[in-house]
């Protein structure tokens, strides 16, 4: 049992380092630097377009290039159960039964990711994602609408990872799949992939 906790440990450690050790690629955009807020024009403030990306050092062999855009500083608001007050009966007292009420609720926020943009099968020639890009291959963003959608936090500065990903084929897979299919699909064909973040807060625009 010992030994296959250690080689289960050692297959999950070499398939996160086959996953990070190819950040080879270079994401710029000329609309904003990498960790320096987001010009208006691309969030629910504005025109609600994808700004424009540079793709460089993409690996000889890439076939497709695809682009995941997502908040990790959402939060989702949840219903949980309030655990009920413990209570000590007396010695000899006798409680009437009562019928169970349903628990009471507290709604507590909690981590998420928001997907903004799910893109694939982009084209590598020349490396250029140009503003507004629409491709067939785009899959539902957290609305649950296909394409992009423009940043919106609720409250604070929250901050956009693009992630962009080079592979070595093409993927063939329902324009209903979600970031985390897509992901699972990728694995084994990425050949590099790099990273621009982007800050956005309502507050200062």
């Amino acid at each position: 049992m010992r030994y296959l906790t250690i080689l289960l440990a050692s297959l999950i450690f070499m398939a996160i380092a086959a996953f990070t050790s190819n950040k080879n690629l270079v994401v710029t955009s000329p609309a904003f630097n990498n960790n320096s807020p987001i010009p208006i024009k691309y969030t629910c403030l504005g025109q609600e377009v994808s700004p424009p990306l540079s793709v460089k050092n993409i690996p000889a062999g890439a076939k497709s290039l695809v682009v995941i855009v997502d908040d990790p500083d959402a939060k989702v608001t949840v219903k949980k159960p309030i655990p009920p007050a413990k209570t000590t009966a007396k010695k000899g007292s006798h409680k009437k039964r009562v019928p169970s009420a349903p628990p009471a609720m507290e709604s507590v926020q909690v981590d998420s990711c928001f997907l903004h943009w799910l893109v694939w099968n982009i084209d590598v020639d020349g490396g250029e994602i140009p503003e507004g890009f629409k491709n067939p291959d785009e899959g539902l963003n957290g609305m649950k609408l296909p394409g992009y959608k423009g940043m919106c936090p609720p409250t604070g500065a929250h901050h956009y990872h693009f992630k962009v990903y080079a592979l070595d084929t093409k993927l063939n897979i329902s324009k209903t799949s979600t970031k985390e299919e897509v992901e699972k699909v990728m694995e084994g064909h990425i050949l590099g992939w790099g990273e621009l973040v982007g800050i956005f807060d309502k507050l200062y625009k």
